[in-house]
């Protein structure tokens, strides 16, 4: 009787971007300026983003994002650094993005120091103990991303009587406007979230 062959079991192919998104693109050869950028994740937060990883098929590309998104969450702005990152999590949460949830639900956890709050801006930002302010930019943020065809002055009053400027409402708008567009093309390609997001800052 002849013995059965058995299938010889070959170890599925790494891909660049496995862990990082579904994409199969290979990594492009880094420039110096992204080889100090990554060096410099590592040094701050102990990894790279895997958004930046899943960018970093094209340098052009990876550079235009990260310089835009640097100057949105990081430049200056009348908007703090949590503002930005509360706009962030409640866009994302209108778009049920997963990658950016993960990861900017951390960022609140970690710029206010309440798990909490995190969480509950993560699932509903309307159950959240906010401040008026920070309730109108966010009512702001999430009629743009649900229906920014009906943005009207009085939507652009209601932020001048929480205490926003000109410049301010400008910057909301382009914050909201930036996480809708990362949104979709995070759940498109199926990023996903580096694992350290889960743990941190609980």
């Amino acid at each position: 009787m002849a013995a059965k062959k058995t299938a010889s079991k070959k170890s599925p192919r790494k891909r660049d971007m496995d862990g990082v998104m579904a994409l199969d693109l290979p990594f492009a050869p880094r420039t110096p300026a992204v080889e100090a950028y990554f060096a410099k994740c590592d040094e701050k937060i102990g990894f790279v983003p895997n958004v930046l990883l899943s960018y970093a098929h094209d340098m052009g590309k990876l550079d235009a994002f990260a310089n835009f998104y640097n100057d949105l969450m990081l430049g200056p702005s009348g908007l703090s650094k949590l503002d930005r990152e509360l706009i962030a999590v409640a866009v994302s949460s209108e778009n049920k993005c997963f990658y950016c949830l993960t990861a900017h639900g951390e960022a609140v956890r970690r710029l206010s120091g309440d798990p909490s709050l995190g969480e509950k801006i993560v699932m509903n930002y309307r159950a959240a103990d906010l401040g008026p302010r920070e309730r109108a930019m966010l009512d702001f943020s999430v009629k743009m991303t649900k229906e920014s065809y009906a943005i009207e002055e009085a939507d652009r009053a209601q932020l001048r009587e929480a205490g926003f400027s000109e410049r301010d409402i400008w910057d909301i708008a382009a914050v909201a406007g930036f996480f809708n567009m990362s949104n979709r093309v995070a759940s498109a390609v199926d990023m996903r979230p580096n694992p350290e997001y889960h743990a941190s800052a609980r």
